[in-house]
């Protein structure tokens, strides 16, 4: 029998279904992360960890846990909240759950778009404080989609999910990966382009990188004033990639028309943010991959992870050491 400590409860019945195999399964019944302190205490004796991108996977906790920590298992596709160099060291292995929530966050990415183009949580604000008193022709003009240009940021599963939605809408996709992706362009009529170039032709653009020292602040200062005037910038990847203040910059003076955000540094923001006080952004709370059935999905794939490693065999998804490594 096993030890599995799960930092939260998840979705549907995997998880349960690992102690009604056997395992001694612990799981903190918090909405939010556990304490650190109560978190170095629990962990102790585990050999398999169930994470969440706001629990903290670093070499303490790893040692906490002691020696037969086998398996950390993440609730999510990015794995920037685990030192995986220390995982490595350990002889731990990290799993995360790629693929399954690709449609279901570009499902919201392509509503992200919609909803600031369209200036619809601002359209509703208006409604319920009043504001709507009769019909005019130039109340609340948004941005059109059919015939404009989306710049998408990294051509991996959600990007290329993205750019296939968009394409319904009549969006000119255009879109910078590290690596070009032929088959992918004639799939999707995509064209690439730098990054640079990308943003000064683009009416949207939507981020789908990973947060990695080399896309830390990916857009800046600089690069948000090269982006076209009037366009739109939409962010599900991580908060990190966008500089907050040049962001806020950019919002209230120009080049930025409005903004769609699942993501924000810091995470989750204040009430007092400056970026709350802006009318043309749309924030949702880091939703991306949730839709019922993909939540589940999710907690399945970790489970199975666990199950597999704790037999001894490879997991499903395991992530690959950092670049360089072996």
């Amino acid at each position: 029998m096993a030890r599995i400590y799960a930092t939260r409860k998840l979705p549907g019945g995997a998880l349960e279904k690992l102690a009604e195999e056997g395992h001694d399964l612990a799981v903190w019944e918090g909405f939010c992360a556990p304490p650190r302190a109560r978190l170095l205490k629990e962990v102790r004796g585990a050999n398999a960890l169930v994470t969440l991108l706001d629990d903290r996977v670093d070499a303490e906790l790893m040692d906490a846990a002691g020696s037969g920590l086998k398996v950390i298992a993440q609730y999510a596709v990015g794995v920037d909240n685990i030192d995986l160099e220390a995982a490595r060291d350990r002889g731990i292995i990290v799993t995360n759950t790629p693929g399954v929530l690709a449609d279901a966050t570009a499902d919201l990415a392509m509503a992200l778009l919609l909803a600031a183009a369209r200036r619809v949580v601002e359209g509703m604000e208006e409604v319920k404080a009043g504001g709507w008193r009769c019909w005019n022709p130039g109340y609340l003009l948004g941005k059109d989609l059919n015939g404009a240009t989306l710049l998408v940021v990294g051509f991996g599963e959600i990007g290329q999910r993205l750019a296939r939605r968009a394409r319904g809408f009549g969006l000119e996709i255009l879109y910078t990966s590290r690596k070009r992706k032929p088959e992918a362009e004639g799939a999707l009529g995509a064209r690439f382009v730098s990054l640079d170039e990308g943003l000064q032709f683009a009416d949207f653009v939507s981020l789908h990188v990973p947060l990695t020292p080399e896309t830390h602040r990916l857009l800046d200062a600089r690069r948000l004033a090269r982006m076209k005037p009037g366009s739109m910038l939409v962010n599900t990847a991580r908060g990190a990639v966008v500089d907050t203040n040049a962001l806020i910059e950019a919002l209230k003076h120009g080049p930025l028309f409005a903004a769609g955000l699942d993501v924000t540094d810091p995470e989750p923001l204040p009430p007092d943010h400056p970026l709350l006080a802006l009318k043309n952004v749309v924030i949702t709370p880091h939703i991306g991959s949730a839709g019922m059935h993909t939540r589940a999905r999710m907690a399945e794939i970790v489970a199975e992870n666990v199950r597999r490693v704790l037999a001894g065999r490879p997991p499903l998804t395991p992530v690959r050491p950092p670049p360089g490594q072996p």
